[in-house]
């Protein structure tokens, strides 16, 4: 269809152009993609197997759409990817309001031009892109905001009186006839409001202020809502509920691998820092911290930990190591671990604390969850400290642990240059021939990387003693820190008399 040839209605109809409905539209182009094999939903990682067979079934059954999840999970961008389902350009009657169909006008004012012009009547075309509605729905939104109220002005001017539908001045819904329209967080809209929606769902009418106005609106609906909202703040009304007809529930990423391919596709790196060297052992500590967080009993799992959580998180690592690097005035850097106390303000801010995360503080709770990412990962890289204190064979972390029984402490903060950096962790006798033994091809940088790694991988398993410091961490003997009250940090595996 060409829409750049077609003005009239007339040449409308001789092109032989058939009006769908949104839903058929939607249907239509869907059974292309899937039986070209083409990718629909680009950029979606992690659903191909849950979530979108489900949206596309729901789809090819013409309903409407409820995606049910906790926040960060991609909710609101699948629905704005519906719009790449819809055909490149439909045509409407010029000067309509809400983009009436010419072949099928619901609105006076499409009629009426129809009625005077006949095949005249001008024809605009619209692109799918502009056919996408989203409003978020707050406890304050009216009736008036979604469906319309009556204009008082518009009938004096017009000298109308208000039997007359050409007082409406219509809301977002009647605008977006033709559309996907999306409401967001569902439950938060007030149930008479909800009331309403269900009303244009099921009787294709609308009300308003005692008005009432068959139009028969085509919309495809797509609501988001999650869980934790159904016993908060509100709910969705059960007629509406009911009119809903796919529920679709998300979920955050299941595996690590996909975690972070989430975290490189959104994350926003300038050239500049996307030069830094960042070893995939930092990149999966970033994302098994959030893995972390979603099951640790300082967080409110009801309110979920975003996939915003890593993708903050991974670019405040990659601007940690950056700011080193212009401090000192070096030409290059690699992410350390010492750079994680840079990814704590991003985790403050995105994790809800309940009562006893409350008491612990969020900045503790982050390095609560640092500290247990690097226990989870250390295992794949270096045997565990515990059975290796109790096994017959010869303990390969001996001389590192007996080199801080001795007295001897360790810094690393996170501004060290690249020389103080590595001069720091050579001081430690054992520390680089264990690394080189369990790992002999790696490069310079991710041997060092280890040799850090392996210091936190001895704290998280109590056999040192770790100090948070402003930027940095401090390491010393286990048994010094006893009598150092003030530092000991309780094991996690003590009992709980809470």
């Amino acid at each position: 269809m060409d829409h750049n040839t077609i003005k009239t209605l007339g040449e409308l109809k001789a092109s032989n152009y058939k009006s769908l409905s949104v839903k058929e539209e939607l249907r239509k182009n869907l059974i292309k993609q899937l039986q070209n094999k083409e990718a629909g939903f680009e950029g979606i990682l992690g659903y191909d197997e849950t979530v979108i067979p489900e949206l596309q079934t729901a789809i090819l059954s013409r309903h409407n759409i409820l995606l049910l999840g906790l926040r960060g999970q991609a909710k609101t961008r699948i629905a704005r990817l519906m719009v790449n389902l819809l055909d490149e350009y439909i045509p409407y009657v010029t000067g309509s309001e809400i983009f009436d169909d010419p072949l099928n006008p619901i609105s006076w004012f499409a009629k009426h031009e129809i009625l005077i012009h006949g095949d005249n009547t001008p024809i605009s075309w619209q692109h799918r892109s502009e056919r996408y509605t989203e409003k978020l729905a707050t406890p304050d939104v009216t009736v008036a905001d979604l469906i319309g109220d009556v204009d008082p002005i518009k009938a004096a001017t017009l000298k109308l009186t208000y039997n007359d539908e050409r007082v409406i001045h219509f809301g977002l819904i009647p605008r977006a006839h033709r559309s996907i329209f999306v409401i967001n967080e569902l439950p938060d809209l007030q149930a008479r409001i909800q009331v309403a929606l269900f009303n244009m769902l099921q009787e294709k009418d609308i009300q308003i202020r005692g008005f009432k106005l068959r139009l028969p609106l085509d919309v495809q609906f797509v609501f988001t809502a999650n869980p934790e909202d159904y016993t908060n703040r509100g709910s969705i009304v059960t007629p509406l509920k009911d009119r809903i007809e796919s529920q679709i529930l998300t979920h955050y990423p299941k595996t690590i691998g996909i975690s972070r391919k989430i975290t490189f596709q959104e994350a926003r790196l300038t050239e500049e820092q996307r030069l830094i060297e960042a070893d995939g052992l930092v990149k999966d500590l970033v994302e098994q911290v959030a893995f972390e967080a979603r099951k640790s009993e300082f967080i409110d799992q009801k309110s979920g930990v975003s996939a915003r959580l890593t993708i903050s998180a991974y670019e405040n690592l990659i601007s940690t190591a950056e700011r080193r690097m212009l401090i000192n005035k070096e030409k290059t850097t690699f992410v350390r671990l010492s750079d994680l106390t840079g990814i704590i303000p991003a985790v403050t801010g995105k994790i809800e604390l309940v009562y006893e995360g409350e008491l612990e503080g969020p900045a503790k709770v982050a390095n609560t969850l640092i500290g247990k990412a690097v226990k989870s990962l250390f295992a794949r890289y270096f045997p565990d400290p515990e059975k290796a204190k109790k096994s017959k064979s010869a303990n390969p972390y001996t001389n590192i642990t007996e080199w801080f029984t001795e007295g001897n402490t360790l810094d690393i903060s996170d501004a060290l240059t690249s020389a103080k950096y590595k001069k720091t962790l050579m001081e430690v006798p054992g520390l680089y021939d264990l690394v080189k033994k369990f790992h002999p091809k790696l490069s310079e940088n991710q041997t060092l990387l280890l040799m850090e790694f392996v210091l936190h991988g001895l704290a998280e398993h109590s056999q040192l003693n770790k100090k948070y410091l402003d930027g940095g961490f401090g390491f010393s003997d286990m048994f010094e820190s006893l009598f150092n009250t003030g530092d000991f940090e309780e094991d996690e595996d003590d009992v709980d008399f809470r």
